[in-house]
């Protein structure tokens, strides 16, 4: 299984919708709150290529995006398959 890192806003409701998808297909994965760490953003930007938005996706070294992304994988079946690669 990929190792999976997810940034995130603790009232972001995008955030808790892409959690709750990994969570329900038993994914683990490492949060970064950039409330509670906000020294992680810069980070975040720069793997992101600029994104500046929450939550920001990473299965292994790929970048998925945001909570949107991850449905739209999941919609196509392609989610699974990054997980597991």
């Amino acid at each position: 299984m990929q190792n999976v890192v997810i940034y995130t806003k603790d009232y972001c409701p995008y955030c808790k919708r892409a959690k709750m998808l990994l969570e329900q297909k038993g994914v683990a994965f490492t949060e970064h709150d950039l409330m509670q760490a906000p020294s992680l953003k810069s980070e975040m930007v720069e793997r992101a290529n600029g994104r500046t938005t929450v939550p920001q996706i990473f299965i292994g070294d790929i970048h998925v995006g945001g909570c949107d992304d991850l449905f739209a994988l999941e919609s196509a079946q392609k989610l699974d398959p990054m997980l597991q690669a």
